[in-house]
């Protein structure tokens, strides 16, 4: 049993998301960091898709009421077990009635938003359609559909402290590194109306960096810089949109669909985040600054590749520490 000693209210339980539900209006939720998430649960024995805690607001407290294994990845918080201090990207063991703190994200200007806590078989709430993650909007999923509260207290599927813990990754951010000129960067599919915009407007959005604004979440990121212009204004119906899509509104400033986006929308597409990348963008602080890199499909799936490569070494190196031969699912 966990308990949950903060009054953040942005705490959420997530797996990798809700797949096949966009027919019926729903979105696909789940981890914001999902290399983060998968990573974690690995390490200690779990079904890569199994639930964790992600927490974006700091400091964040829980109890563990039970002996437990755990893990953390996603942004360094200088994390404490009770007085230890507790390395990042790190397989650790908790003893009933420690405490984990973590305190505000390490790491100057590359520094990750979210951390993500995952335990010995996951945490266990009820699959709502074929998923275990909060669906905030739809007040459905994760623990009662909503965000965790000071003494929401929340059952891991495996009690004890069982299995090997005492080992770490190198994170994906120094294993997978991408930037431009030194600012976090993403790649970018253009989309179906990138053409209809002037073609300085096209080329400043590669060639200059993005501010994420304080309006954004896990639904959209709003992006503050130079206006995106169209040749002439645009009127459409709404249609279907998935996490990563970047809109344009009459603004001109690029809105960034997230994981917690709805189904659909009327905003003109510029281009689509790139799915192996969109763990980048989850980490990225609000009010940081970010760069955009055009791609096309064969290195977008070329991207993607690379980070299934990369959980598949996690699952090899895991299995060598619990001595058998496990692969990344």
């Amino acid at each position: 049993m966990i308990e949950i000693l903060s009054a953040t209210a942005l705490a959420t339980v997530q797996d990798l998301g809700r797949n096949g539900s966009l027919r019926w209006g729903v979105g696909s939720s789940g981890a914001m960091d999902k290399l983060a998430l998968a990573a974690g649960n690995l390490m200690l024995g779990n079904d890569a898709n199994a639930a964790g805690i992600e927490v974006p607001v700091f400091p964040f407290k829980l109890r563990f009421d039970e002996d437990c294994a755990f893990a953390l990845t996603g942004a360094d918080c200088a994390a404490r077990l009770d007085d230890e201090a507790l390395l990042p990207w790190w397989a650790h063991r908790a003893r009933a009635g420690q405490v984990l703190t973590l305190g505000l994200p390490q790491g100057g200007a590359r520094r990750g938003s979210r951390a993500m806590v995952c335990v010995a078989g996951g945490i266990d709430v009820p699959e709502v359609l074929g998923s275990r993650s909060t669906q905030l909007r739809g007040a459905f999923g994760g623990h009662e559909g909503r965000a965790l509260r000071r003494g929401d207290v929340l059952r891991a599927a495996r009690a004890g402290a069982d299995g090997v813990t005492g080992f770490g990754l190198v994170p994906p951010a120094l294993a997978l590194p991408l930037d431009v000129d030194g600012v976090p960067a993403v790649r970018v599919l253009p989309a179906a109306e990138y053409l209809r915009f002037e073609e300085a407007s096209r080329a400043a959005f590669w060639s200059k960096p993005w501010k994420i604004t304080a309006q954004s979440d896990r639904y959209g990121y709003r992006l503050e810089g130079e206006a995106l212009r169209p040749v002439a204004p645009m009127e459409m119906r709404s249609h279907g949109i998935v996490p990563g899509v970047i809109q344009v509104p009459h603004s001109g400033q690029p809105i960034i669909q997230m994981r917690d986006a709805q189904p659909s929308g009327g905003y003109p597409k510029f281009g689509t985040v790139i799915e192996a990348d969109l763990w980048r963008l989850g980490q990225a602080p609000i009010g940081s600054r970010i760069r955009f890199v055009e791609t096309n499909w064969d290195e977008a799936v070329a991207a993607l590749e690379e980070t299934e490569a990369w959980l598949c070494k996690v699952g090899r190196m895991v299995g060598l520490h619990r001595g058998s031969p496990a692969v990344a699912s």
